[in-house]
């Protein structure tokens, strides 16, 4: 087998990634974990990038992603481009978190190589759409003491609420009425996503509950797989309903189109900005709306992820706020909105002490 000599310096950094609160969701807890970040050098310029593992992205951890980062590399990267790396990772089946790293990490070395921040590079707008902030599965005591932690110094012009308890509709009910008990004094809008954590019978009753108490929006409902169930419930629906799970790739945005309102992408999930870019074409050519989430990512991920979220409607960008400390740094918040950086690339970068 020829061995592949490549043009690029490529290192690995494991970083354990502390969180202010644990976010609970129906399938269950996430607290601190290990990420992965990139650092791509070539021709004197590094671009950053980073791994969030998880088992369902089929990288459940650093040094999974890693093994599997070098599997692609393998195959040789310096003369192809991105587009064609990512139809090779898929055709290798890479965990997409993993590949979405590598992917970041050249985009924000092209752009760098470019002397533009990516946005610009890309030919996007900056956003202009405040984010959500996330609230995780909890009781109502804690959602009472939470909230005003959460808001206290910042501007956050929406909540995106995490139903789908494991215990039922009525645990959801009483968490969601502490919401908006709590919700008086800041007036934010609010969005649910079950995480898939409800039945076809508890969604439909769920929607009705919640179109009445103001929701905007209803993220996967039912679980990943029961997407024929979602074209019956997009028919008792009263309230938009959004593709999660449900949407990895591109190609699933298709079979989708008579189900949902609008699909959520993630880097982590799809494989980077270049797969996330064509979910974004592939949803507007349907005339669905699009979103942007995030997963246990520091301010690498998401500068990478708000450069091109001045395509998108609905905007999750907020799991670096959750972090004590962030180890990179990145993105503004200015007005409510997760914003990039005026600065060559996509802004983000490990803070040295975190692998110096």
């Amino acid at each position: 087998m020829k061995k592949v000599i490549l043009e690029a310096e490529i290192k690995f950094h494991k970083v354990l990634i502390k969180k202010r609160f644990p976010l609970e969701i129906s399938r269950g807890v996430k607290g601190d974990s290990f990420n992965l970040f990139i650092e791509y050098k070539k021709k004197g310029i590094t671009g950053w990038g980073e791994v969030a593992p998880g088992g369902t992205e089929k990288a459940a951890t650093c040094e999974i992603a890693e093994q599997e980062l070098k599997r692609l590399i393998e195959v040789g990267i310096d003369e192809i481009s991105l587009e064609e790396m990512n139809d090779i990772s898929k055709e290798m089946q890479i965990a997409p978190c993993a590949y979405a790293g590598l992917d970041m990490a050249i985009w924000d070395w092209k752009a760098k190589k470019a002397k533009l921040p990516l946005y610009k590079y890309l030919g996007i707008k900056k956003p202009f759409v405040p984010t959500s902030v996330t609230i995780g599965i909890n009781p109502p005591h804690i959602i009472k003491e939470r909230i005003p932690m959460i808001m206290q110094g910042n501007n956050f012009k929406s909540f995106k609420i995490k139903l789908g308890s494991p215990d039922g509709i009525e645990v959801d009910k009483e968490m969601f009425s502490q919401v908006l008990d709590s919700n008086k004094m800041y007036n934010a809008k609010i969005r649910v996503d079950a995480n898939g954590g409800w039945s076809t019978k508890d969604a439909i009753l769920m929607i009705k509950w919640l179109s009445e108490r103001g929701v905007e929006y209803i993220e996967q409902p039912l679980e990943e797989g029961q997407e024929k169930e979602l074209e019956y419930l997009i028919k008792k629906s009263v309230l938009p309903i959004y593709a999660d799970e449900s949407c990895r790739f591109s190609e699933d945005v298709n079979k989708l189109a008579n189900c949902v309102d609008g699909v959520n992408m993630k880097l982590m999930k799809c494989g980077g900005i270049t797969e996330a870019l064509k979910i974004i074409d592939s949803a507007k050519s349907l005339n669905l709306k699009t979103m942007i989430g995030c997963m246990s990512e520091s301010s690498v991920s998401i500068s990478a992820a708000s450069s091109i979220s001045g395509l998108i409607d609905y905007i999750d960008l907020d799991s670096h706020y959750n972090l004590n400390p962030d180890p990179a740094k990145g993105p503004l918040f200015i007005e409510g909105v997760t914003m990039p950086r005026e600065a060559e690339g996509h802004g983000g970068v490990l803070k040295k002490e975190f692998y110096a």
